[in-house]
């Protein structure tokens, strides 16, 4: 995961490439903690909105083409999409795959 790349300027020095690990519940303000090192990164020091957490405001659904919650639902609702290669189609999700270094999970969309 590249967690180097989603915090903040001053918080890049402090970050090693060491085993990070990600707070999913919704209500928390982590996003990423190490215990060994004793690092917890607040979602106020990350660059990007995280979509697995409550007040994401944008919630990007595909990051590495910033498809949010939003244009899926109204490609649904709204363009009559039936299935995810109309999704696909409409919103351009998933055209650019870089998932590895754009998505905060560090995993594809």
């Amino acid at each position: 995961m590249t967690v180097k790349k989603f915090v903040i300027s001053k918080l890049i020095d402090k970050i090693e490439d060491n085993k990070y690990y990600v707070c999913l519940n919704k209500d928390c303000d982590v996003v990423y903690f190490n215990s060994e090192k004793d690092l917890v990164i607040k979602k106020e020091s990350i660059k990007i909105p995280i979509w697995f957490k409550k007040d994401a405001n944008p919630k990007y659904i595909c990051y590495c083409n910033q498809v949010t919650e939003k244009q899926i639902i109204d490609a649904i609702f709204k363009e009559d999409a039936k299935n995810m290669k109309d999704i696909i189609r409409i919103t351009g999700a998933m055209k650019n795959c870089q998932c590895e270094i754009k998505n905060p999970l560090g995993k594809c969309c």
